[in-house]
């Protein structure tokens, strides 16, 4: 596998200074993008099945292990504050469940069975779809979850990082991220998984916006949840209506903080019928 391979760049990691270490992973950084490029016919793809699963109603299951469950966990948890839905739309299913989120179960990533049964117990159903996630390619509890997905009528993509393996051929799509071997051997936190972080970022976000949750390029559905949130809330208005910051502050107070809402109500208030 090109990811557990020696960097030979990297051959001497040990004796570099902090900032030869430091420019050296910049250096292989450029990989990432490269491969992200390489995928952008499947990464859309994946995009157009996500958002059509979520306008009628499906959910996104992301299923990953170790540092791919993890980076899957943020991506979902992102998505509701980002874009105003339900929490439920947007899940991470990682072996070792929840406890894994802070500490490391590697040893989860093997219990095939556990996939399966996690599964069966969201009661999954084929308007939902599965999207795995391994740099490996190989992680039985990743592979077992999409076949099983499969097997019951889900769409479903597998998202790796070595070329020829289980994952990519048991999904219905698979994506290869490219990105070789790492600075430190085998270490898939690394490029690995930050070209995993930016192509489920291209995926969910490319997604709702085909789902009509952006105007312009413009997060209107975001939630008001503190102060900062709600300075862009008024911003926003300002920018897509003739209100000024304040006026949009204040009209936003007045209607619970829906920018949508409050767009609607001033532009119809200034092109009336």
């Amino acid at each position: 596998m090109s990811t557990e391979s020696r960097n030979p760049r990297s051959f001497g990691l040990d004796k570099m200074s902090a900032r030869e270490i430091v420019r050296l992973m910049n250096e292989e950084e450029f990989i990432v993008l490269n491969a992200l490029k390489e995928a952008e016919k499947p990464l859309a793809l994946a995009a157009e099945k996500v958002a059509e699963a979520f306008q009628r109603g499906g959910r996104t299951i992301y299923v990953g292990s170790g540092t791919s469950g993890r980076i899957a966990m943020a991506d979902a948890a992102e998505m509701p504050p980002t874009f105003g839905i339900d929490g439920s739309s947007f899940v991470a299913l990682v072996s070792g469940g929840n406890g894994a989120q802070t500490m490391a179960k590697e040893d989860a990533e093997d219990d095939e069975y556990e996939a399966i049964t996690a599964l069966n117990t969201m009661s999954v159903t084929p308007v939902d779809i599965v999207i795995g996630i391994t740099a490996s390619g190989r992680t039985p509890f990743v592979v077992a979850a999409v076949r099983h997905a499969r097997q019951k009528g889900l769409w479903t993509c597998g998202i790796v990082n070595n070329k020829d393996t289980p994952l990519y051929h048991a999904a219905d799509l698979g994506i290869l991220l490219n990105t070789g071997a790492e600075v430190l051997t085998g270490s898939t936190r690394l490029k690995a998984g930050t070209a995993q972080k930016l192509a489920l970022n291209r995926i969910s976000t490319a997604a709702m916006v085909l789902s009509g949750k952006v105007l312009s390029n413009l997060m209107v559905d975001v939630k008001a949840k503190n102060a900062k949130l709600k300075d862009r809330c008024a911003r926003i208005v300002h920018e897509l209506t003739t209100a000024t910051v304040d006026e949009a502050w204040e009209m936003l107070e007045q209607n619970g903080w829906n920018v949508r809402q409050v767009v609607e109500i001033l532009n119809g208030a200034a092109n009336p019928v």
